[in-house]
């Protein structure tokens, strides 16, 4: 089993990115931050998405010694020039410690409230994702990017964060949001999803599968 650390606490993204990576390495096992001795994280303070990542990823790297990746992605709305962007997972605050699942509702809750009177053709948003691997060798970066916009009531029971709110552009015609889909159906479009294809074929190269 070749091993490799995802900065992160959410249990549903390590399962989607291992998910993804066992197409390329298929007895990659994923490690999450529960998964390991306890460290300092840092604080993700930078404007960028890759900013955040990298400093999530090095620190992972430095205190598990595995090849560690990152990501950090956020949901983008035109409506409200680009935000909540990077501050996507803390939109209406902090997130109370070991509650996800009370933060993803209080975000959604605060967006519906900010896009209530901005009309149908004006709910324009995109989802975008930056993943960084950091191992013995260096330094890996990639983008993704899932277009879509923002629907006026919570739909969907899969995914997490604002996929209950999302509906990406390839299944406009259905009006299925991204909680809605299966995991394979999400994975084919996501931004996430997109980011992870591009890397999964140097991650195995650095297993050595």
């Amino acid at each position: 089993m070749s091993r490799i650390f995802l900065a992160s606490r959410n249990r549903k993204k390590v399962v989607e990115m291992e998910r993804l990576l066992r197409e390329y390495a298929p007895d990659v096992e994923v490690l999450g931050i529960d998964d390991v001795e306890a460290y300092d994280e840092p604080v993700e303070d930078q404007p960028t998405f890759e900013g955040n990542a990298l400093l999530k990823a090095r620190a992972g790297f430095e205190n598990t010694g595995l090849p560690s990746l990152a990501d950090d992605s956020g949901l983008c709305v035109d409506a409200l020039n680009g935000m909540p962007g990077v501050l996507s997972a803390r939109w209406a605050g902090p997130p109370p410690s070991g509650q996800k699942e009370l933060a993803d509702a209080r975000n959604n809750e605060l967006l519906l409230a900010q896009l209530a009177d901005v009309p149908d053709e004006r709910r324009g948003a995109h989802f975008a994702c930056a993943v960084v691997l950091v191992h013995e060798g260096g330094v890996e970066v990639v983008h993704g990017r899932m277009s879509g916009h923002v629907i006026r009531e919570q739909r969907g029971s899969g995914g997490f964060g604002y996929d209950v709110l999302f509906v990406a552009d390839e299944h406009a015609d259905a009006g299925r949001t991204s909680a809605e889909l299966s995991p394979e159906e999400k994975d084919a479009v996501s931004h996430r999803g997109r980011a992870l294809r591009a890397i999964a074929p140097r991650v195995a190269e650095v297993l050595g599968a």
